[in-house]
């Protein structure tokens, strides 16, 4: 069974790994590019605008939004850390991964409790491929 998982001279499981590589690179600059807008659009908007996009802009302190949009900001970053170097990114990129697996799982229950369809699908399909990123990165 270990030979059957081993990448060394399998050219099946190396191109398995490839793939996989190439799906969660695919993933990871999604997230990144998601959060990165996200992100920017919290830290930059009026509060009017993000009120006028999402509800709950409006029933919580301004800083709040503008910190929240931040985090987005450098968990997104973190994300693509490993694109400087494998070896010190990959913690930061599982950190960060970590960090945004929480505030979309949060996001998500505002947004279902607000009854806000649209974003909560939104939350869903970005928890949908930040697990992946989480599994798939861990070792």
């Amino acid at each position: 069974m270990a030979a059957t998982l081993s990448t060394g001279s399998n050219p099946r499981a190396r191109l398995h790994a490839n793939y996989r590589n190439l799906a969660l690179w695919t993933f990871q600059g999604w997230l990144a590019m998601f959060f990165i807008a996200a992100g920017y659009g919290k830290m930059t908007e009026s509060m009017d605008n993000l009120a006028a996009l999402m509800t709950w802009p409006a029933l919580v302190a301004e800083p709040l939004v503008r910190g929240l949009g931040v985090a987005e900001l450098l968990l997104a970053l973190g994300v693509l850390a490993p694109l400087l170097s494998w070896k010190m990114g990959r913690p930061v990129l599982l950190a960060a991964a970590t960090g945004l697996l929480a505030i979309e799982t949060l996001m998500l229950g505002v947004h279902v409790i607000g009854l806000d369809l649209g974003l909560s699908l939104v939350n869903i399909f970005l928890i949908a491929i930040t697990v992946p990123i989480l599994l798939g990165r861990r070792a």
